[in-house]
């Protein structure tokens, strides 16, 4: 239960950081920061059995039918992450609360950091796949909040969608790769995915599944070719790139990899892509790096660079570079979080990001210069900090792996390369920024050092730079060894995290990097020259371009299938199932099957003739809308009718509801319609539409009858048999809706409620014409709410509320339900607005529709939650015999909350739809309409 509470936290945190906003920036980013302070505790409270190799689970089940359980994991890997996002988290937070200037909304800002950091943990968290996935496509959805927070910057709105698409598109991809794995192991839990690493990898769908998971790992982490998203979603605030962008977000990639590595490793598939894709990214960062002028922007492709460097670490076909990917990882994120911090400080102190700009900074903020110098110097793999053991353990395996034959050489020599640019852009950051000479034309003049608590997180930063760096063993070994053993999923090869190893080839790559990365920058104006002659690419306007192209695409194709005609539309709709009908029927040989008709009696037979007599009297009367409304109205009786005479009591009671509702709703839009529609269509479309009515009507009568007098298995034999022993009630129809298919009638009460709320809005401020006569000319009546009306609608109303009770308590065991209920109680509210008025009604009846219908969606949602309390699934009904004083034993289930929620829903959403179209005309004539 901690492993839930630690990524519920954060979620719930979002509520109290809105709600302190108001309270100024201070108490709000205090609010902000009890809910990860919390989760970092209970985190923290698992270190000793996380470091001994243990693994905690916690399992719920879910929907168990598909796979999709709440069931977390926690362990090195998923200790080590959580702990660089919760603790690098709380340092963001105080960061920002000094970056985020005064007219900021930092309450709405803080939500979105804390949503993204429930995302990420559940991420990390997660056991089971699908559950991973929901929360990876939280990540891409709150980071899309994130980057685009500053709304009114085009910068800002262009790189939250572009970054959203990316990692969106590679999400997609990523979901389709995990239901390919849940497809070859026979389960989506990572228990059993890690252990069938073989099974996996010997399957034919493989290569397909690891390209498709691929794809989502390089999205995210932006590898080459999708690295272009990240450069522009440094359009966000600065806490935000700290945040997303070095240790949280593009790691989500990463730890991806790290989490698959067992189960997916074991082939050349992997270590050819992967590490190929890594050792591009690698060297593509690092070299566009040293040529970017803004200062975010040179850390931004770094970042590239440095995911490529974990990336090609995992693609490497020895043991031990999984090792240095896991401590690059973690090194990555103290140097790479420090930077971007430092260089929001830059920029809030001095207006600018431009290098060219602001230089000389050593005179005016020595302290930030010292405490960004060092975390540059890990950036660029300095001794005696921790990017340089990372790096040294980087150099030392790209000299001990054999993916290219005898062009092994190759990688070694990349990876040199990348390391001689890693340091130019280093000696670059420090260099331009603090020395270089006097700063240029800067918005803020003279720069000076902030304010004390904002370089705080900075300082603990750097500071683990430093002692990382020189008691690797005694600070970070123990939960090195704890994330490696989990990625590996077995024992750790020997390493040694010693500080000095002797002269071998990895400190002399590290010595060639060092001194070529110094000559490199020496020489940077040949170099920049060179860079400045290159074609300019611009990404954004490149995926700028490539959006317009879609969308004159698309808008072509809605062009040449939406025209707006609704018979257009319809009768393409109908000519298809034609077609799939003619398809399916072809291959039989004889329509008829062994299985006889029913015989039918007379009276269903009357019943059937007025059916049909109703439906081609509601065509020939079509053109009088009032009249047509007749007769469909009679085919909806009879058809409540049929489903009573064929033991369908349900749904005869929930048909005569819904139509008695359908009728009220159509006759009030008549009111506001011409009684007649004009004949518009030509003889020829005429043809066609009976052609395809005649059609559609004998497909369906051939497609019936074909299915009919044929055996078939059908699932209504399990409800019969266990609707009273696992439901607890007689009516089975009832017992489907309020358990065993509970999730879907959910569903339609929200999807109801949604559809009361756009009708809402839609009608809101509408106002029509008020017709003062009929249509043939004739003054409507000045009574508009005559007394028989009045009288009969007085007397309705409780007998009304009292059947709707009956029908609502009765609902489990005989025919009725909430569903139902709630029409009954909405159609006679409805009476009372077309007697009596809209104000009349409502100033007695003084609740809010909306109130309701989100009271009675919040119910079932809590009723179906509660279930969590007792073990038991989502939804799961309680039930047992009570004995009641002076009453007797009755039978209570928890399925009645959950009717009692649809109930509230059918009634709030049918009322807010119903009662408001009364508004529409009210204000045009002086007589109260409903």
């Amino acid at each position: 239960m901690a492993l839930a509470l630690i990524i519920a936290l954060p979620l719930l945190g979002t509520f109290l950081s809105l709600m302190t906003d108001r309270f100024g920036r201070s108490w709000c980013a205090s609010a902000t920061a009890i809910a990860p302070a919390i989760a970092l505790a209970l985190l923290l409270q698992h270190l000793p059995a996380v470091l001994d190799g243990n693994t905690l689970l916690f399992q719920q089940e879910w929907l168990p039918a598909i796979g999709l359980n709440f069931s977390l994991r926690l362990d090195g890997l998923g200790f080590m992450f959580a702990l660089m996002i919760l603790g690098i988290g709380l340092l963001v937070i105080l960061y920002a609360t000094y970056y985020l200037g005064k007219e900021e909304h930092v309450g709405r800002f803080f939500a979105f950091l804390l949503l993204f950091m429930g995302a990420m943990l559940g991420v990390v968290l997660a056991e089971n796949l699908l559950l991973m996935m929901f929360f990876w496509e939280l990540t891409s959805l709150s980071s899309f909040l994130l980057i685009g927070f500053w709304s009114g910057s085009s910068d800002a709105r262009k790189g939250a969608r572009m970054a959203l698409t990316v990692t969106g598109g590679g999400g997609l991809a990523l979901l389709a790769g995990v239901l390919l794995i849940g497809h070859i192991v026979g389960s989506f839990e990572l228990t059993q995915v890690l252990a069938s690493g073989e099974l996996i990898t010997n399957h034919a769908l493989y290569p397909v599944a690891l390209i498709l998971v691929l794809l989502g790992v390089f999205t995210k982490s932006a590898q080459f070719p999708f690295h272009f998203w990240l450069p522009q979603a440094m359009a966000a605030p600065t806490p935000v790139s700290a945040y997303l962008h070095s240790a949280t977000m593009v790691k989500a990639g990463v730890f991806l990899l790290a989490r698959l590595y067992p189960a997916m490793a074991a082939s050349d598939w992997w270590f050819y892509i992967v590490s190929l894709t890594g050792l591009t990214t690698l060297l593509v960062g690092a070299t566009l790096a040293l040529f970017q002028h803004d200062l975010k922007g040179l850390l931004a492709y770094s970042t590239i660079s440095h995911l490529g460097l974990i990336t090609l670490l995992f693609g490497l076909d020895t043991q031990l570079s999984t090792v240095a990917a896991v401590f690059h990882i973690l090194n990555h994120a103290t140097f790479k979080a420090s930077l971007f911090m430092a260089a929001g400080i830059i920029d809030h102190e001095t207006g600018s990001r431009d290098m060219r700009r602001i230089a000389g900074l050593w005179r005016y903020m020595p302290h930030t210069a010292v405490l960004a110098m060092v975390a540059a110097s890990a950036m660029g793999g300095v001794p005696l900090l921790n990017g340089f053991l990372s790096k040294e353990m980087f150099f030392n395996e790209t000299l001990n792996q054999g993916l290219l034959g005898s062009f092994n050489w190759l990688i070694p020599a990349a990876a040199t390369l990348a390391g001689i640019f890693s340091v130019a852009y280093s000696l670059r950051f420090i260099h331009d920024v603090f020395f270089n000479g006097e700063p240029v034309d800067l918005p803020k003049y003279p720069p000076h050092e902030p304010p004390r608590y904002m370089k705080i997180p900075v300082e603990v930063l750097v500071l683990l730079c430093l002692v990382v760096g020189i008691f690797p063993g005694y600070t970070v070994g123990p939960l090195l060894a704890a994330g490696a053993s989990a990625t590996l999923g077995g024992e750790l090869p020997y390493y040694s995290l010693a500080i000095w190893h002797g002269f071998n080839l990895a400190l002399m790559m590290s010595f060639v990097a060092l001194a070529g990365g110094v000559l490199v920058y020496a020489c940077r104006e040949p170099l920049f020259r060179w860079y400045n002659g290159m074609p300019e690419a611009d990404a954004k306007a490149i995926f700028e371009r490539g959006n317009q192209v879609l969308e004159k695409v698309a808008a072509a194709v809605t062009r040449r299938l939406e025209t707006g005609s609704l018979q257009r539309y319809i009768a393409l709709m109908l000519l298809s199932a034609l077609v799939l009908v003619a398809v399916a029927l072809t291959p039989i040989k004889s329509l008829q099957g062994p299985v006889p008709l029913s015989p039918i009696d007379g009276l269903t037979a009357l019943g059937l003739g007025i059916l049909c007599l109703t439906a081609v009297l509601t065509v020939f009367f079509h053109r009088n809308r009032l009249k047509a409304l007749m007769t469909l109205s009679t085919v909806g009786l009879i058809v409540s009718l049929l489903f009573a005479r064929y033991s369908a009591p349900d749904l005869a009671l929930t048909q005569i509801s819904v139509e008695v509702v359908t009728i009220i709703l159509l006759v009030l839009a008549l009111f506001f319609m011409p009684d007649r529609t004009p004949a518009e269509s030509s003889s020829l479309r005429g043809l066609r539409d009976f052609t395809l009515a005649g059609g559609a009507g004998i497909a369906v009568a051939l497609l019936a009858f074909a299915v009919m007098t044929r055996p078939y298995e059908h699932i209504g034999e399990y409800f019969l048999q266990n609707a009273v022993s696992g439901g607890g009630g007689h009516n089975v129809v009832n017992v489907i809706l309020v358990d065993f298919r509970g999730f879907d009638t959910l569903g339609e009460i929200t999807v109801l409620a949604i559809a009361g709320i756009g009708i809402y809005a839609l009608l809101l401020g509408l106002h029509l014409p008020h017709p003062l006569t009929d249509p043939k000319g004739k003054p409507w009546s000045t009574d508009s709410h005559p007394m028989i009306l009045d009288n009969v609608a007085r007397v309705l109303l409780p007998l009304a509320l009292l059947i709707s009770a009956f029908i609502f308590l009765r609902g489990h065991n005989l025919p009725g339900g909430g569903f139902i209920a709630g029409l009954i109680t909405a159609i006679a509210l409805i009476l009372q607005y077309v007697a009596h008025g809209v104000e009349w009604t409502q100033r007695r009846l003084s609740v809010s529709y909306h109130s309701i219908t989100g009271a009675g969606v919040l119910i079932a949602a809590l009723t179906g939650v509660g279930s969590f309390v007792f073990g038991n699934e989502f939804l799961t009904s309680a039930f047992g015999h009570f004995h009641i004083p002076l009453i007797g034993e009755i039978e209570l289930a928890t399925a009645l909350f959950f009717d009692l929620g649809v109930y509230l829903a059918v009634v709030g959403a049918t009322l807010l739809i119903l009662s408001n179209i009364g508004h529409v005309s009210q204000d045009e004539s002086s007589r109260e309409v409903l």
